[in-house]
């Protein structure tokens, strides 16, 4: 098998495995879920509560991610192809943003938003490489982090409303294309999941 045979047979099964898991939509929207009590807890909360659920809260996404998944019938936990081993360093990467985002809740709190809401997006490139959908993931982590940056900084008295507000929708927008693009890929009997 040549390189550009390897590359393309590559390519087919990554683009199969997006379709048979729907481009990772569970995660999505357990990332909305998430954004989504951290928007309501804005609103009804202080900055130290806000800080503590967000903080916290982060835990939650795993087992909303299971709970959609079970709902979809989407089987992202066993589902294996050649490159499911990226998947643990993309999330080791993007875990490195803690110290940081702790060191902020610490000294300077109000940077805390920021440093979360674009951490937790800092794996997203590996994944949409790892469904052969770079462009996608990678378009929702960059646009996220541009948003949510000018907000920061031109909002400072919104940061916990319209930060967690704007990274719920950008969640659901993602999830939605995602879906519709990922139905491009399924084959036979996993089609009509």
């Amino acid at each position: 098998m040549t390189q550009a045979e390897l590359k393309n047979a590559l390519l087919v099964e990554r683009r199969a495995a997006y379709g048979r898991l729907r481009g990772g939509a569970p995660i999505l929207l357990a990332g909305a879920t998430y954004w989504l009590v951290l928007t309501i807890a804005g609103y009804l909360t202080t900055g130290e509560i806000w800080y503590y659920i967000a903080l916290f809260g982060s835990g939650l996404i795993f087992p909303f991610a299971i709970m959609y998944a079970r709902l979809l019938k989407n089987s992202f936990m066993t589902d294996r192809t050649a490159v499911t081993s990226v998947i643990a360093p993309a999330m080791i990467a993007m875990l490195l943003f803690w110290p940081m985002a702790i060191a902020a809740l610490w000294e300077a709190p109000e940077v805390f938003p920021l440093i979360l809401a674009i951490g937790l997006s800092l794996h997203f490139p590996v994944i949409g490489w790892s469904y052969g959908r770079t462009f996608l993931l990678t378009a929702h982590a960059v646009v996220r982090a541009l948003v949510v940056f000018a907000i920061w900084a031109l909002f400072p008295e919104e940061r916990l409303t319209l930060i967690p507000l704007v990274v719920t929708l950008a969640y659901l927008v993602t999830a939605m294309i995602i879906w519709i693009d990922s139905g491009r890929f399924q084959s036979g009997p996993s089609k009509n999941r």
